[in-house]
This record gives structure tokens, C-alpha cells and sequence, in this order.
């Protein structure tokens, strides 16, 4: 009997030659320069990277003591902390948004690195000439600038920590600087005020009594000063454009804005004339912001006088490269003024330059920013308690925001259409941050002490500079007798309580 079919093994040998057949063709298939399909990735697409940028708060949690506070953008999350110089009175970072400064009651000067890491081992202190009675700060790219009000001098600094190097004399009461980023620019401005003022409140007490004050230029290559240039009365604060072609000096007693011409280092004054293109040329050494200034200086707006107030008190000022506009917060007329400053092919005055759009906003705005991308700004209204929102495409109020406190700083940082508004006031240790794409408050965070100044590394969050590299300090001019700001104790002089000076 067979246990298997006849044809079994021929069978058997049959699959065989199959199964290797089919092997074959495989390793065929695989080889040489047959087709073979392409997988390509698809990147999933998303919202725009966030802006890699840190707030910067400073803050004093007793007369005596300092405190440095980094936020990250993105998390909105304390990522270091640590205490800096007793009763910091002035703030600043540099253009580059690494370092920043604080000037200290006990005459010192703090130095620290801007880090996600930042640790009380890496703050330095520079130690201050004996004599100075330092105001405000600059931090451009390099080095470090202070208004000196006892020598009437603007002292440089070099290296790291800040150190000494020399101080140059300029007119009486020098209280900002203001000009290039780069050392590579032609000079820096200092201004001030044209007469002594040892309590630093004639400013704010009698702004349109006091005398006219002055823009002094200091070459940067040689350190030595030009012939000071004429501004208006009271001023305050100063910025310049980005390209260094123009600066806007802020006059509170007489509610103008002085204009210079950097390139030629003159106020922006000519005889009208005819450019290469037939277009009859006008320079704007002052650009009025109230009636009163309107009836003063005789000059009117090329748009008129719509909106504006009968005082406005221009406090502080955001250049706007986007729409070469200037924002200024009028702290007197509870007004912004949005102002055409943009410049033709040539470099003179464009046809709109001049140009004034005035907004209504909150009681006392005692600063204003302006988004990247000149789409939108804010004020920080002290004497109500409210932050402004502003369009400046259709130039109208679009919200009010109530915040914590009477804010005195609003700062703001943006990548593409998303960004974040920062308000300090000095009378809370609560940061309130504004979402703008909602313009409505993301968060608050609770600070360690009432807060002194804020600051943001960049403004654009795609080029990681720094346009605000300029501390401002109460007095002189600047808001200091508000709500919220203590009444003076003791010895206190008013300046001394607006500053947190023991």
C-alpha cells in the first residue's frame, strides 16, 4: 500500500522551483533601475513661532532693597529671580537686550546678564564718581550714557561691568539722552533743561514758567560736544528715528515737539524749496500738540486741529518704523498724538510729514506703545487706573482695560499677528499682561515689591532688538505726583517718595 500519491515528489519539487521563481523576481524588483514610489514628508503647518523674548521687571520690595524679575514670553512664567542694588530708582537694558542696569540709592550701579538663569552671583556693581548725582540712563550696543545733574555732564561708560571712563560737560540739568544704538552712529543728544532745578519738581509744578531748554550733540568718535541747539520748554524725553535722520525732542511746558535733522545736526529748519521732482519742500523744526501751542507757535497741522486739546503735556514717545509715525502720550490732555515724521527719497520732510491725528484716551497717560507692526497702541492711564487701547490705521479708541494699581510703564513685544503688552504701575506688585489678539488681560503675576520700571528684550520678536534702551525716571518733568504714588514721609522731599529713595 503507498502512503503517498505516485507524483508526490514531482510535486514537492514543482513548489520548489515556484517558491525560488518568486524569490528571484523579488530580488529583481528591488534592483537596478526600476521604479520605486518616493515618500515625501508633509511638515504639518501652524501658527508663527513664538517670539523668543523675556520681560524684564524691576522692582523694590522695601526703600532698601531691589529686586530683578525675568518673564518668559511664551509661558508667561517667573524663570529667575534675584535680588539687585537698595531702592533701585532708574532702569534700563541695552540695545541688544543681554544686560541690564539699575541705578541704586547707595550711589552704586547695577550690572546684570538677562538669562532664563540669571543668579545673584552673576550681578556686578559699578561704583559711581563721587560727586555724580546720576537721572536717567542709555544703554546703546555698547557702553553706558548717564545724565550727571550735579556736574551738569553726561558720564561714559565702557566695559563690563560699566566702568568710568569720562565725564562731558552739556547745559544745566541734563535729564535724557537720547540717539544711535550703535556706537558706529554720528553722536548721541543729551538734553536738558536750561536751569538749575535742585527739587526736580519745577517741571511739574510750573512747566510753561521755565525758561527754554537745549539738545547738546556728543560725537561719539571723539567725545566732544557741538553747538547746543535750542528746544522748547520743560523737556522731558527724546527718541530718534530709526534710520538716525531725525530727532523728536518732547517739551512738556510748551506742548511741542522739537525736531532736529541728525544728518546735518541742526533743528529742522529751511527756506522752502523745490526738489528734483517739482515738489515744493517744508521743514518742521516744531510740531505743535495742543490749541494753546497751535496759538503760540502759529503753526497748523496739515490736517488741522480736530480732537486736539486745549493742553497736552507730551510725556514719553515710541518711533514707529512700520508707518514712520511717532506715538506720544499726553499726559496733560489725556490724549495720544499719532504724527506722520516719514521722510522722501532725499531725505527731506515727506509731504505728510506733520500730520496729526489726536485720541482721545484715559486720565493721565504717562506712557504709550506701539505695537510692531503700527497696527495698534496702548497707554498706561495713571490717573485712572485703565490701559488705552488705540488703532492707528482708522486713529480711533478701541477698548479700555482696567488694570491693577496706577500704571506708569507699558511695554509691548510682537512676532507676525501675535504679541503681549506688559503694564507696571508703581503703587502694585502686580504685572498685568494684555493678549493682543484679543486685547483683552492674559494674566497678572505677583512681583516681589511694588514695581519700579519694565522693560522688554525685543520689540520685534524677529529681529531680537531693543528700540526702549532708555530709563525714565519720575520728576523733571515725568509723572510723579499721581494717585498711588506715596505722599512724601519724614525728610522725603516729593521727588524722593515719586523715586522709592529712602
Amino acid at each position: 500500500m503507498r502512503l503517498f500519491p505516485r507524483n508526490a515528489g514531482r510535486a514537492r519539487a514543482r513548489l520548489i522551483e515556484v517558491g525560488a521563481a518568486l524569490v528571484a523576481a523579488a530580488l529583481i524588483a528591488g534592483c537596478g533601475a526600476n521604479y520605486r514610489p518616493v515618500i515625501t514628508p508633509i511638515t504639518p503647518t501652524g501658527p508663527a513661532p513664538q517670539p523668543t523674548s523675556y520681560a524684564v521687571v524691576v522692582s523694590a520690595p522695601s526703600p532698601s532693597t531691589g529686586v530683578a524679575t525675568i518673564i518668559d514670553y511664551a509661558g508667561d512664567s517667573v524663570m529667575a529671580q534675584a535680588p539687585i542694588g537698595p531702592g533701585p530708582s532708574a532702569f534700563t537694558i541695552d540695545q541688544g537686550g543681554f544686560t541690564g542696569y539699575t541705578l541704586n540709592s547707595d550711589g552704586t550701579l547695577t550690572n546684570f546678564p538677562i538669562s532664563a538663569s540669571l543668579q545673584q552671583k552673576q550681578i556686578t556693581f559699578s561704583t559711581l564718581p563721587s560727586t555724580a548725582q546720576i537721572v536717567n540712563l542709555m544703554a546703546p550696543s555698547a557702553g553706558l550714557w548717564a545724565t550727571d545733574l550735579s556736574n551738569n555732564s553726561v558720564d561714559i561708560f565702557q566695559s563690563s561691568p560699566a566702568t568710568f571712563k569720562l565725564s562731558v560737560p552739556v547745559q544745566l540739568t541734563p535729564i535724557t539722552i537720547a540717539g544711535s544704538p550703535k556706537l558706529s552712529g554720528q553722536r548721541q543728544y543729551a538734553i536738558s533743561q536750561g536751569f538749575s532745578d535742585p527739587t526736580g519738581m519745577a517741571c511739574n509744578v510750573t512747566p510753561t514758567a521755565e525758561p527754554t531748554g537745549f539738545a547738546t550733540p556728543i560725537e561719539i568718535e571723539t567725545n566732544a560736544t557741538d553747538v547746543p541747539i535750542p528746544v522748547g520748554k520743560c523737556p522731558v524725553y527724546a527718541v530718534e528715528s530709526s534710520d538716525l535722520k531725525r530727532l523728536f525732542v518732547l517739551n512738556r511746558g510748551d506742548d511741542t515737539i522739537t525736531v532736529i535733522n541728525s544728518q546735518n545736526n541742526t533743528l529742522d529748519a529751511c527756506t522752502p524749496f523745490t526738489d528734483q521732482n517739482g515738489r515744493t519742500v517744508t521743514c518742521h523744526p516744531t510740531l505743535p500738540l495742543s490749541l494753546a501751542a497751535v496759538t503760540a507757535t502759529g503753526i497748523t497741522p496739515p490736517n488741522g486741529t480736530a480732537g486736539m486739546p486745549a493742553t497736552a503735556g507730551p510725556v514719553y514717545a515710541e518711533y514707529n518704523a512700520a508707518t514712520d509715525q511717532l506715538v506720544v502720550a499726553d499726559y496733560d490732555g489725556g490724549t495720544v498724538s499719532v504724527i506722520d515724521v516719514g521722510l522722501d527719497i532725499y531725505g527731506d520732510d515727506s509731504a505728510t510729514f506733520g500730520t496729526t491725528y489726536t485720541i482721545p484716551v484715559g486720565k493721565n497717560p504717562a506712557s504709550v506703545t506701539a505695537l510692531f507692526d503700527g497696527s495698534r497702541a496702548y497707554t498706561a492711564n495713571q490717573g485712572d487706573g485703565t490701559v488705552s487701547v488705540v488703532n492707528l490705521v482708522s486713529h480711533t479708541p478701541e477698548k479700555t482695560l482696567t488694570v491693577v494699581g496706577h500704571p506708569r510703564t507699558v511695554v509691548s513685544t510682537q512676532n507676525s499677528k501675535y504679541g503681549k503688552v506688559y503694564v507696571g504701575s508703581p503703587d502694585s506688585p502686580y504685572l498685568t499682561i494684555l493678549q493682543t489678539t484679543s486685547d483683552l488681560v492674559d494674566t497678572t503675576i505677583l512681583i516681589e515689591g511694588n514695581v519700579v520700571d519694565v522693560r522688554t528684550t525685543t520689540n520685534n520678536g524677529n529681529s531680537g532688538s531693543n528700540a526702549t534702551y532708555t530709563s525714565r525716571v519720575p520728576g523733571y518733568g515725568q509723572p510723579c505726583n499721581l494717585p498711588g504714588v506715596p505722599a512724601p514721609t519724614g525728610t522725603q522731599t516729593l521727588l524722593q517718595a515719586c523715586r522709592a529713595i529712602p
